[in-house]
């Protein structure tokens, strides 16, 4: 079977296992998996926090001692209404040459490409010159990966370490002017989510005169993070992208590529997205308190002191709130020039030679961070690469309705990870 139908058929096997986390039940799909691999002369590993859930782990020697590459993916997705899809959301239909199904793009068709890949290399005969290929299978990405990613490096980091890791968070092709761009994501932002809790005094919903109302107050605080942007805090991937693109800086880019400049802006500073917010449990009684919770996004390597800058930047002299910090993680990422990166750019000259690679910055974050936080040397990138389907179109469908793929962009992305471990461990 050609590589692109194989990676197509197993991308729709995958979307038939109903992987929705909570509660994921991902344990039939894993043994589907592991008897592939063991079949083509992997050393397969199962390992989970609990028997339901497990991750896999599959190994290919190499002749020599030499680096490890790691292929990473997660086989958990989130919801999905059928009542809002054109298909079955666990169809795997395959109509006018398209994947169609929850997964397809986020991430079951990286996990089909990567295992196809893998499995063609060993059925040929192929073993790595130096080094091993790792290919990992994991759970539980959607719900923080406590009991994927983050257990296993933490838990069995002997099975898992690696000096390349690739995995979802980039790839899919950029229209800029004439050029096709594909982002390489050498970076991911930190998580440093906070409250603003304001007070007052209760009372009767009657005689608001007569009371302190805390839920007005919240407003000020809500507008001054809808309408304000803090001072940038620029790290190496946002400046490498400007940089490849020729550009002085942001406002370059909106003039030049407003599409990409909406994408690129949160790569560069620190965000603010006001999600919840509570206030009083009876109509007709005065709130004492009200609470507005808000995702902070922050780039890599900054810390709650820059959080902390930029919220009394964008909420300026406003006064009478109380700051309480819910979730701290810092973002890490990778350099920007590696052997990893040297290969995917010849696996793009190859495939793709009138288009360029830069490098990018997801403003969220992925299991990748895991594997940097666990092997400080490993150098991770997103890439999962698509032509057919630009930016723009691809990433309303992710944990959107219709969520589908170009058949041909799983095969393109099976050929780049056979070539790049190819060329990195001989």
């Amino acid at each position: 079977m050609a590589l692109e139908d194989r990676a197509v058929e197993l991308l729709r096997q995958l979307i038939r296992h109903r992987t929705v986390n909570p509660p994921g039940d991902e344990r039939a799909l894993q043994e589907e998996l592991a008897v592939l691999f063991r079949d083509a002369g992997f050393e397969v590993e199962l390992r989970g926090r609990t028997p339901e859930r497990p991750n896999l782990v599959a190994r290919l020697r190499g002749a020599a001692d030499g680096p490890v590459l790691g292929l990473l993916s997660h086989v958990d997705t989130v919801l999905a209404d059928p009542a809002e899809w054109q298909r079955d959301p666990w169809s795997g239909d395959l109509v006018d040459g398209e994947v169609w199904g929850r997964g397809a793009q986020d991430m079951k068709s990286q996990t089909a490409a990567e295992v196809a890949a893998a499995l063609d290399l060993a059925e040929s005969g192929w073993r790595p010159a130096h080094g091993d290929l790792l290919v990992i299978v994991v759970v539980d990405e959607e719900n923080g990966g406590g009991e994927g990613a983050i257990w296993l490096t933490e838990h069995h980091p002997e099975l898992v370490r690696c000096d390349f890791l690739l995995n979802e968070g980039g790839g899919t092709v950029i229209p800029h002017g004439d050029e096709r761009l594909y982002g390489v994501c050498t970076a991911e932002k930190g998580v440093f989510r906070f409250s603003l809790t304001t007070r007052g005094r209760a009372g009767h919903a009657s005689m608001p005169n007569v009371s302190d109302n805390a839920l007005p107050k919240l407003a000020p605080l809500l507008a001054a993070l809808a309408d304000r942007r803090p001072e940038p805090d620029m790290t190496e991937a946002p400046q490498a992208l400007l940089a490849a693109l020729d550009l002085p800086d942001l406002d370059a880019l909106r003039a030049a590529n407003p599409a990409l400049a909406a994408f690129f802006e949160p790569m560069a500073s620190v965000t603010f997205a006001p999600t919840i917010i509570s206030a009083g449990s009876k109509i007709n009684v005065i709130p004492s308190s009200a609470t507005l919770t808000v995702d902070c996004r922050v780039p890599p390597g900054h810390t709650r002191e820059t959080a902390a800058l930029r919220l009394r930047e964008v909420i300026g002299h406003e006064d009478g709130y109380e700051v309480t910090w819910l979730e701290e993680v810092v973002g890490n990422g990778s350099p920007v020039q590696s052997a990893l990166m040297d290969a995917i750019t010849h696996f793009l000259a190859a495939e793709d030679s009138d288009a360029r690679i830069v490098p990018t910055m997801l403003p969220a974050y992925t299991d990748s961070r895991a594997f940097r936080d666990a092997f400080p040397e490993c150098v991770a990138y997103g890439f999962f690469p698509q032509r057919e389907m630009t930016l723009g179109e691809m990433w309303p469908l992710v944990h959107g309705k219709d969520e589908r793929i170009k058949a041909a962009d799983v095969g393109f992305a099976a050929r780049a990870y056979k070539a790049i471990a190819m060329e990195l461990l001989g």
